[in-house]
């Protein structure tokens, strides 16, 4: 007779546990949610140092990544979600690695934007002002990710306004 942990482990879809979990990222202690916006942020600066992309190329990139993020995102949220038998379980961090890409859009390449991208974006991302916390009502997976898509969209439009006084 199979134990438990064999019966879980058996019901793991590992190709949704893996990104849903961003590789792991999620599984992090403290506060899965802000290892997932630190990891997102050092992909976004690894890829600039290692592509030095232009501008265009770097929104470009980030944008691939967005629509990736939440297009693989969703469906890996909704099983994983099943399989662990939570509503939004906290290391599903998917949902942070696209908000947090989507606060990084038009950011500079430096270390001051990209600590502000990430502060903004979890503040906001804790806060979930109106609308963000009713986004979390929408079914499974949608309700996982587009809570934090739109902390990603509250915190790009702060960081901008940010750009402009700083």
């Amino acid at each position: 007779m199979a134990t438990q942990a064999e019966a879980v482990r058996k019901r793991k879809t590992i190709w949704a546990w893996t990104i849903a979990t961003f590789f792991g990222t999620g599984l992090g202690k403290p506060g899965p949610g802000t290892w997932a916006s630190v990891a997102t942020v050092l992909v976004w600066a690894d890829c600039a140092w290692a592509f030095h992309p232009s501008p265009t190329g770097m929104l470009i990139g980030l944008y691939i990544g967005i629509v990736a993020a939440i297009a693989i995102g969703v469906p890996a949220a909704t099983i994983v979600a099943r399989e662990s038998g939570k509503k939004d379980p906290g290391f599903v961090v998917i949902d942070e690695v696209a908000g947090q890409a989507i606060a990084l859009l038009f950011c500079p390449f430096d270390l001051r934007h990209a600590i502000l991208s990430v502060v903004l974006f979890r503040a906001f991302d804790i806060v979930k002002p109106f609308p963000v916390r009713q986004l979390e009502a929408l079914p499974e997976g949608w309700g996982i990710v587009f809570d934090d898509v739109a902390a990603g969209l509250y915190a790009l439009g702060a960081a901008a306004l940010a750009r402009v006084w700083i």
